[in-house]
């Protein structure tokens, strides 16, 4: 399971560009739009803060730069299975290879020059991307979490229960009473915190 939201890093603009100025005039054009930003030089030294756990939120890789370019680090991230949105900031031509990496999964891409507001406005759109994904995996996380407080038994009754089985059923197919049934399915209810067969079946459903 994943840590608690306090430990670990805010959602931020993660800026990977090789030009000290472009670093700098982004991360003052995030803050000035109240976006919290990190800027790294190269790709090289964002893939070490992916390794550590540090990157939560949007990337925004330039396309050309050395010694790793972006559609290289964009390959890094997709071999560590990391899902954050990314948007390419590309020179006209390049944007056939944008193009490429919006069908091998990027977010977006702007041409250079770009428009300040242009730009703010689709990074604030993967931003919320990113604050999905977010709230997507946390609910997995406390799904998986009620699910590994069942028991054996309970769980033998939830999948029976979720398939709309009657409890004389669910009783007779696992040899045990009734009123037993009935207490190990109440059990899995407040585990779950669900209140019908339905909803039962529906958080299996989420799970795969």
């Amino acid at each position: 399971m994943s840590p608690p939201p306090d430990h670990q890093p805010a959602l931020a603009v993660h800026l990977v560009d090789d030009e000290a100025p472009v670093r700098d005039a982004l991360s003052f054009l995030f803050m000035s739009h109240g976006l919290v930003s990190r800027a790294f030089e190269s790709g090289p030294a964002f893939l070490q803060a992916v390794d550590l756990g540090h990157v939560r939120g949007c990337i925004l890789l330039d396309v050309r730069m050395e010694p790793m370019s972006g559609l290289q680090v964009h390959g890094e991230l997709k071999a560590r299975g990391l899902r954050w949105p990314v948007i390419f900031l590309t020179g006209h031509g390049d944007i056939p290879m944008a193009v490429d990496a919006l069908h091998n999964g990027a977010f977006d891409f702007i041409e250079k020059p770009f428009s300040d507001t242009a730009l703010v406005e689709r990074v604030k759109r993967a931003l919320d991307v990113a604050g999905a994904q977010l709230a997507s995996r946390a609910a997995g996380d406390e799904r998986e979490a009620r699910m590994a407080s069942l028991t054996e038994r309970e769980r033998e009754v939830m999948h029976r229960v979720a398939a709309g089985k009657l409890n004389k059923v669910i009783a007779d197919e696992l040899n045990i009473s009734v009123r037993t049934v009935e207490v190990h399915r109440a059990r899995v209810f407040a585990k779950l915190g669900v209140r019908s067969a339905a909803e039962v079946a529906t958080l299996l459903a989420q799970g795969g």
